[in-house]
């Protein structure tokens, strides 16, 4: 009996201390499995778009020096990146044979001088014969007969010619002594520009042959300090924005290996209309200019670019973080805001909240419906947790940046916590 009550009294106890315990239980174990939001806070500040691509850097214009005559290269007096001015010896071929030409041409043309003056004093004496003639015949016309003076005549106008001849011989020979000259002149290779030497492709003692094909001595590149190019490949998409950048001559920033602590800054000058298409995706050449005063910059280095094609003062801006996130569980959504999650909301705006909406890519829409979709894509909605539970507060965005989005329209204020995403 005894053992009886003893159990009685222990299962009592027992029945107390889970009737006070169940309440404190059961409150901790809703506290434990109450959802926890990461967030993320709306900001107020300025706001850029960019487009971000990656380029080449080239020099402006790259002279290719050759040389016009053969031989073997006897002088060199520049090497890789040497600096030259207009007019510098950069090679000399071998000027031997040329300057055998020279000397030829020019004895040539000394007797062709000669023969000018040795027919110039035959003529002379023509010239004097015929007039002494002609005065004996208007003495009397006895003193000569008609053949004779005939023949005074004949000789004169063909010494006469033979002038002629001998001028024109001169001139031929000074002709050929000009282009011996060229040719001599031309064993002096010269920089025709300032500029920088890219490639040396001959050695000392090398031999050129011009004959068949002319040889690539040196690259040249002018102004290297004065302006590099930046070739980029822009997508089609977004060619569109590049030209309005181009038109409101907005700036352009790019970094390089090199220096990846640096920001470089230049400006568009072209957007070329030569697209390349790569497995069906059409870009199209934009060329940026820039300075290089520091020669920093060094050809067929890789730049990565930001083009800024927009950009806002002092405007809110949520986490783009926030406009990805789509609640999974009804339960934790308020119930006026339940029927965003049917999905019928996003198709019927066209808001791409809903990450699988793809309604603006049907093919089968009319090109006004994708553009009036397209539109539509600016309104979205954002969820903030008030009592534990999620609210939705629709918006309109503008343009994004890396991590945040412009607020166009919609009741948000700077420093409210907007959701991301549920701790695990």
């Amino acid at each position: 009996m005894r053992l009886l009550i003893k159990l009685l009294i222990a299962a009592l106890i027992l029945a107390g201390i889970g009737w006070f315990s169940y309440q404190p239980m059961m409150s901790y174990w809703q506290e434990r499995n109450k959802p926890q939001w990461e967030t993320a806070a709306v900001i107020f500040g300025d706001a850029k778009r960019v487009i971000t691509s990656t380029g080449k850097i080239e020099p402006v214009l790259k002279v290719a020096i050759g040389s016009f005559v053969s031989g073997p290269i006897v002088e060199l007096h520049v090497d890789f990146n040497d600096e030259v001015k207009e007019g510098d010896l950069l090679a000399k071929v071998d000027p031997l044979l040329y300057q055998a030409a020279v000397d030829r041409d020019q004895a040539n043309l000394s007797t062709r001088e000669a023969e000018v003056n040795r027919v110039k004093a035959q003529l002379k004496l023509a010239e004097n014969n015929l007039a002494r003639g002609e005065k004996l015949r208007q003495k009397n016309e006895k003193y000569l007969s008609d053949r004779e003076m005939d023949a005074l005549t004949a000789e004169y106008t063909a010494l006469e010619a033979s002038l002629e001849v001998a001028e024109a011989s001169v001139k031929q020979a000074r002709a050929q002594l000009d282009n011996s000259k060229t040719n001599l002149d031309y064993c002096e290779i010269k920089s025709p520009v300032d500029g920088v030497i890219l490639e040396r492709k001959i050695d000392p003692g090398q031999t050129l042959a011009s004959q068949f094909q002319t040889p690539e001595l040196f690259v040249v590149a002018p102004d290297l300090r004065k302006k590099l190019h930046v070739f980029a490949s822009v997508d089609e998409s977004d060619i569109g924005l590049i030209r309005r950048a181009f038109e409101n001559k907005l700036p352009v920033k790019f970094t390089v290996d090199a220096y990846p602590d640096e920001v470089f800054e230049g400006y568009i000058e072209q957007i070329r209309l030569s697209a390349t298409e790569v497995q069906n995706v059409i870009t199209y050449p934009v060329v940026v200019a820039t300075e290089n005063p520091d020669l920093k910059l060094l050809p067929s280095m890789t730049a990565q670019i930001s083009f800024e094609v927009d950009s806002k003062e002092r405007v809110l801006k949520v986490p783009n973080a926030a406009l990805r996130y789509y609640p999974e569980r009804p339960q934790y959504v308020n119930e006026e805001d339940r029927k965003l999650l049917d999905g019928s909301q996003w198709n019927r705006q066209g808001n791409q909240d809903n990450p699988d909406s793809t309604s603006e890519k049907d093919p089968e829409l009319s090109a006004t419906e994708r553009a009036a979709n397209s539109q539509g894509r600016s309104k979205r909605h954002v969820w903030v947790v008030r009592e534990g539970i999620l609210h939705a507060i629709e918006i309109e965005v503008g343009f994004s940046e890396s991590r945040y989005s412009v607020v166009v329209s919609g009741e948000l204020e700077e420093g409210m916590e907007l959701v991301t995403g549920m701790k695990k």
